[in-house]
């Protein structure tokens, strides 16, 4: 006989409670192997696409595209005995045995016993089940041997995710349009043309309130982002300096090095020699590569950096970390960095990517902005922000003559850092980047 289980949203990182659902990679009928990518998922920390644990042929989607799941909640059927050709009694998976877990592919589901979860209002009601056992509460998988009925989930209109996208951005229900693609695909001129399809007559000439605006939702990155920026505005007391930098030297040995069979192939840019002055000068002021630890009463002191660096994507706020940064070379460095930015534009960067920083810097500069005051990014004691390099006017040997000039802007933590030795910090990076060969000095 068939034999179903559910697939219960897992927690894909520290912590997290809840996701929501952007794209169905399966339908009803399909048949998934283990490890098949089956959904992508948004989380407060990025977008994961999750795997199947299982071998079958899926019989339902438990939650539309859109809705937002807390972890444990089942959110796909499988019958993973689709030719009936196992006992008609079923087993249930195998329990970790430390702690009475299930292990999955994305980690552990929900501990069991008793599930612990704020109440969502607008959760719907648990479907009834018309045959078969319940499952039990927060349980990560459920097998039974009969088929299950549940309430009817909307059907997933059928479009590619970058469809989906641009319908998300433009406020359009992908659910109220016909696809012209083979097989009824959602396709991208669908998608602009409700935009531009006549409205139906209103009752009424009299003008809707609000009909000139928009309104998202507050969810996943964007929510994240938000709720740390005031729990660390609020936290920890800030404190920024700015420094003005002449950094024509860096520019001139930034022009050399890209001539060289070292750096041809590689995207060396100013956030490569600014994130090696802000590793470098870190050694000489270790405060700012320090965490508060609150809970404990206790300064830690870090040995190592692993260097964040702010990056602004369709989804949102991410500062994914460049691990070990301090062990890297100027072209490691380089390497690294504009691999981390195309991760993070693909919006690939995973939970565990952003976790565990000791330093970041947010580069204002691409936008053409000169400074600002960055707030510190949570669980860190310094940030610095990197602004635009401008041709400017500039005293050399008493003589005005043009350079580039760059303002740096660094906020610090005065729990941990005080001015003296922030104000060191900020004056080393600005001299590294004056002047690079002080760097023989460090």
């Amino acid at each position: 006989m068939p034999q179903y289980k559910q697939f219960p949203l897992p927690d894909t990182a520290e912590g997290l409670t809840e996701a929501e659902i952007l794209t169905w990679h399966v339908a009803p009928g399909d048949a998934v192997k283990v490890n098949d990518i089956i959904v992508e998922i948004e989380t407060a920390k990025a977008a994961v696409e999750l795997p199947c644990p299982w071998d079958g042929v899926v019989t339902e989607l438990l939650a539309e595209v859109g809705r937002t799941v807390e972890v444990g909640t089942p959110i796909i059927t499988i019958d993973v005995d689709p030719a009936g050709t196992s006992s008609t009694n079923g087993t249930a998976p195998a329990a970790d045995q430390g702690e009475g877990r299930v292990a999955n592919l994305v980690g552990y589901g929900p501990k069991s016993g008793p599930a612990k979860r704020r109440t969502r209002r607008d959760a719907p009601a648990p479907a009834p089940v018309a045959a078969g056992p319940a499952p039990a509460p927060a349980a990560p998988a459920v097998t039974v041997t009969a088929p299950v009925v549940t309430a009817p989930v909307a059907t997933v209109p059928l479009a590619k995710p970058p469809v989906r996208k641009l319908a998300k951005d433009l406020g359009v229900d992908l659910r109220a349009l016909a696809g012209s693609g083979p097989g009824g695909v959602i396709t991208r001129e669908d998608v602009e043309q409700a935009l531009t399809a006549p409205a139906a007559a209103p009752v009424s000439a009299a003008p809707v309130p609000g009909a000139r605006e928009r309104r998202v939702p507050i969810k996943g990155v964007r929510k994240a982002t938000a709720q740390a920026m005031v729990d660390s505005a609020f936290t920890a007391p800030h404190v920024t300096e700015f420094l003005t930098v002449d950094v024509t030297p860096m520019m001139e040995l930034r022009a050399r090095l890209k001539n060289t069979p070292e750096f041809r192939d590689v995207k060396l840019t100013p956030l490569a020699f600014a994130a090696k002055a802000v590793v470098l000068a870190a050694r000489r002021t270790p405060d700012v590569n320090a965490t508060w630890d609150a809970a404990a009463g206790e300064i830690v002191y870090k040995e190592y950096v692993h260097l964040g660096i702010a990056a602004a994507t369709p989804r949102g706020l991410v500062v994914p970390k460049v691990r070990d940064a301090d062990r890297m070379s100027l072209r490691e460095l380089a390497i690294a960095l504009d691999e981390l930015a195309t991760t993070a534009r693909d919006g690939k960067t995973t939970p565990a990517d952003m976790l565990n920083g000791t330093i970041t810097i947010t580069n204002v500069g691409v936008f053409g902005v000169d400074t600002g005051t960055p707030i510190i990014n949570p669980g860190e004691s310094a940030i610095l922000a990197l602004g635009a390099i401008r041709d400017m006017p500039w005293v050399v040997d008493g003589q005005v003559v043009p350079r580039k000039v760059c303002q740096l802007a660094l906020s610090f933590d005065h729990r941990v850092v005080d001015g003296q030795q922030g104000s060191q910090y900020l004056a080393d990076v600005g001299a590294l980047l004056a002047d690079p060969a002080v760097a023989m000095t460090y």
